[in-house]
């Protein structure tokens, strides 16, 4: 088991290992946090064990997780999945619980808010999604829900986007939608 306890905290033996994989992606991929020492990023994540839990999350349902930028404002390191689809752990799920409670049948198992909530992650914005497609090319074959705007689930809808003939897109759905290939993309400050 990789957790130590119902608390949000890894086991000393998880902890290590997920240090060494997500410094390994963090070496490989320097184009996406130029400037950034990977020793600064680990005092912070040792200092914060809970953000530590919510990257093994991240990194189970298959986002490899990866640091994109600093905040120098905040004092953040802001992680995103850097999967190059959608994470395959978070697919085939509506965007939120009241989109899952309002479908009548086929409901699927969960939600895209929830199980970031539970995570304690965020779905990405529009903004972020693009931001991180200016680092690489992601959902090529998938797609990835986004933060919808508040006027637009009050009508119903849901946003998401892709990767397509080497164009971002944003489209809409019906936030009850949900597809195989369909997932969302979390973010992750520390």
């Amino acid at each position: 088991m990789n957790k130590a306890s119902n608390k949000k905290e890894l086991s000393s033996e998880r902890h290590e290992e997920l240090l060494a994989v997500l410094k390994a992606r963090f070496e490989k991929h320097m184009n996406r946090h130029k400037d950034i020492e990977w020793t600064n990023v680990q005092a912070k994540l040792e200092a914060n064990p809970e953000k530590l839990w919510s990257l093994d999350d991240m990194e189970i349902t298959g986002g490899e997780p990866d640091v994109v930028g600093y905040d120098k404002k905040s004092d953040e390191y802001i992680f995103y999945d850097c999967s190059a689809e959608s994470p395959k752990g978070r697919r085939s799920i509506c965007y939120d619980r009241e989109a899952l409670e309002a479908r009548k049948a086929h409901k699927p198992e969960n939600t895209a808010m929830d199980i970031a909530a539970t995570m304690g992650i965020e779905l990405l914005t529009e903004e972020q999604y693009r931001g991180l497609q200016q680092l690489g090319k992601f959902d090529t074959k998938t797609s990835s829900w986004i933060i919808t705007p508040a006027d637009i689930r009050k009508l119903g809808g849901a946003l998401f986007c892709d990767r397509r003939y080497d164009k971002v897109f944003t489209y809409h759905n019906g936030a009850d939608s949900y597809y195989a290939a369909r997932g969302f993309r979390g973010s992750l400050r520390v």
